[in-house]
């Protein structure tokens, strides 16, 4: 959330959607956000006072630490957004919550709810209104169960590699009294009854597109402006979730140009990606997270043209969201909160309701038109146009001289997977000595450019991972061939 956008909250004042607490209360908090779950969603600002004064958070407070007294209260979990701020030269606390799709929600076996700027709990006729309401709902795809065999068709690898990068990242702790892969699954809710539901199979499963044919991606570089039949380069990715995600990340990266650009008072020329690697990360997740995964004529198409890149995903905005509105940011309305709870788990999912507002700021540094959002009853494409090209652009994907890097480097980008935790990481490599392992190994290959944060701005921040850059991408693919 931009200063900008929070001093817009502060100056709205208390009311349905928005809450102020200048105290540090767990259960006051927790309670808040059961009734913001039940109630359509809103924003919860800790350190500010009732009439909006600034009053900063206390010394000794530890943001983490109370995301995580707050996640172990809530039934059933629910993704919720923390983050820290500073307005005024004092820190505080902006907790997002988006509309829950599970309700009732409860905290600590209380259930509460919203009315106008006060927090209740729910008396039988509330609840009971609550519960007709979900009763007459269907029951999201995600939700049901699938016809994969856990015992058969799980990728017991991937489990793990959510496990360790949630171990050492958000919500620390989370998966300690796990000692089995499908233990994790149950305690995520995507086994019950000894069953796995869609939402597993999609995340965790080696091959989902078996049962379910619409999760494919489909990738095509194109060498004109128009879908002919004519193209550079054709994929289909399939797999699990994150997988997929990663792969079609590295389709866009292998088939766009790079622009040469020299920094002001610097002769060496750098060399940049075309489209900012942010901003297509941020495009991806939300494609994967937002789109209708129940529409088997439906999935995620990537476009790729030499004046534009388009991402499409089936499914329509939700209800109460405009393209208008994704420009600005909005409480979130996840179509799929157990899926996009994964992906935030995985460090892939930040912001809630900010992934549009992230894509147009990482736009707008690299000085390119802002992406266009275009919503129809099939699906919603976006739409990254390409600078006009200039000398400084190159028109095609150039080779680039492969670094010098170490052995240390280049056995952590031979194992860096996705996104993840430096506990994770130095695990995967067989290291026990930290800080042998923070200077020989990690430290140079962020310095290398191979391997980058995922929070870039926040490098002590203990929800911190990593992942690889699109340069380790292209000089492992060099390295391979």
């Amino acid at each position: 959330m931009s200063r900008a956008d929070l001093q817009r909250l502060l100056s709205l004042g208390e009311g349905q959607s928005i809450e102020f607490k200048a105290v540090i209360n767990p259960v006051t908090i927790g309670q808040n956000i059961c009734a913001f779950l039940n109630s359509g969603g809103g924003y919860l600002i800790l350190g500010i006072k009732d009439d909006g004064e600034v009053h900063g958070i206390p010394p000794g407070k530890d943001l983490h630490q109370l995301e995580k007294t707050i996640v172990a209260g809530l039934v059933p979990r629910a993704l919720v957004s923390f983050d820290e701020q500073t307005i005024e030269g004092k820190k505080v606390w902006v907790i997002e919550v988006p509309a829950g799709q599970d309700v009732p929600y409860g905290y600590r076996d209380e259930i509460f709810i919203r009315e106008g700027d006060r927090t209740r709990r729910a008396d039988v006729g509330a609840l009971r209104g609550m519960i007709l309401r979900h009763k007459g709902e269907p029951e999201r795809w995600e939700r049901r169960f699938s016809d994969a065999d856990i015992e058969q068709d799980l990728d017991e690898k991937e489990i793990r590699a959510m496990t360790m990068s949630v171990a050492t990242g958000r919500l620390e702790g989370l998966f300690d009294s796990v000692s089995k892969p499908l233990d994790a699954l149950t305690q995520l809710g995507m086994i019950k009854y000894g069953r796995l539901t869609n939402g597993g199979d999609v995340l965790f499963a080696s091959h989902p597109a078996k049962r379910h044919p619409q999760v494919r991606v489909r990738a095509v570089c194109y060498t004109s402006d128009k879908s002919d039949d004519t193209y550079r380069d054709f994929k289909t990715f399939e797999g699990p979730l994150v997988q997929v995600l990663e792969q079609a990340y590295t389709f866009i990266q292998r088939n766009t140009p790079s622009r040469s650009h020299f920094r002001t008072g610097n002769m060496v020329r750098e060399e940049q990606s075309l489209y900012p690697p942010e901003a297509i990360r941020e495009g991806l997740v939300n494609a994967f997270a937002h789109r209708d995964y129940a529409d088997f004529r439906g999935g995620i198409v990537i476009n790729i043209y030499p004046n534009r890149l388009e991402i499409w995903n089936s499914g329509n905005l939700p209800e109460g969201i405009t393209v208008a509105s994704l420009a600005k940011g909005h409480i979130s309305i996840l179509r799929n909160p157990d899926i996009a709870h994964v992906l935030y788990l995985r460090g892939m999912m930040e912001k809630l309701g900010r992934g549009s507002v992230m894509i147009r700021k990482a736009c707008k540094a690299y000085k390119l038109p802002m992406p266009v959002w275009h919503a129809d009853a099939q699906g919603v494409t976006l739409t990254y146009p390409a600078p006009e090209v200039t000398p400084e652009v190159t028109p095609e994907v150039t080779p680039e001289v492969t670094p010098e890097v170490t052995p240390e480097v280049m056995k952590v980008i031979a194992v860096l997977v996705g996104t993840m935790a430096r506990r994770a990481l130095q695990e995967k490599l067989g290291l026990k000595d930290a800080e042998s392992f923070r200077k020989r190994y990690l430290l140079p290959a962020l310095k290398s450019g191979l391997v980058e944060m995922t929070m870039p701005d926040k490098p002590q921040s203990s929800q911190q991972a990593y992942r690889l850059a699109a340069a380790a991408i292209k000089l492992l693919k060099r390295s391979k061939s």
